[in-house]
C-alpha cells in the first residue's frame, strides 16, 4: 500500500487554486461533481502523478478547518529560493525556523486561503528525501 494524494476541502475554488498553484503546484485534471461541485486534482512538475486534491462542494458552506487537520509537508529543494519565489507571488511565509538544531532540517510554515497550514521543509545535505526510520534511532 501506499499514500495517493492529500484532499482538502476548500471554501474558494478559484482562490484556492491561485494559493497553490503560485505554491508551484500544477493542475492535472478535474471531475465534475455535480450541484456546482468540483475535484480538481494537483501535482508538483517533478511529480509522476497527482499529490493535492481540492475538493470544492459550495452547497456545503464555508470549510471549518479546526476539524483535524494538522497540516500538509512539502519538500524543497532550497527554502530560501522557494521563500523568496512565493513572497514575489504574494504569498506570506514565515521565517525560517530550525526545529532539529542547527544541523537539522529548515522549516517555514505559510497557510492557504482556507486556513490550512503548510510545512515547507529543506532537509540537511545528504538526508534521504522524507522521514525514514534513521530519523528515529
Amino acid at each position: 500500500m501506499k499514500t495517493l494524494f492529500v484532499a482538502y476541502r476548500v471554501t474558494d475554488l478559484d482562490r484556492s487554486l491561485g494559493f497553490y498553484t503560485a505554491l508551484g503546484y500544477v493542475e492535472l485534471g478535474r471531475v465534475e461533481t455535480g450541484e456546482g461541485g468540483r475535484l480538481v486534482i494537483l501535482r508538483f512538475p517533478g511529480e509522476p502523478a497527482a499529490s493535492l486534491e481540492l475538493v470544492h462542494r459550495p452547497a456545503d458552506g464555508r470549510v471549518d478547518v479546526g476539524s483535524g487537520v494538522d497540516h500538509l509537508a512539502i519538500q524543497v529543494d532550497a527554502l530560501a529560493v522557494t521563500l523568496k519565489t512565493l513572497a514575489e507571488a504574494g504569498l506570506e511565509p514565515e521565517p525560517v525556523q530550525y526545529p532539529g538544531g542547527p544541523d537539522g532540517p529548515k522549516t517555514s510554515w505559510l497557510t492557504d486561503p482556507d486556513g490550512y497550514r503548510i510545512e515547507l521543509v529543506e532537509w540537511p545535505f545528504g538526508h534521504p528525501d522524507g522521514i525514514t526510520e534513521a530519523d528515529f534511532s
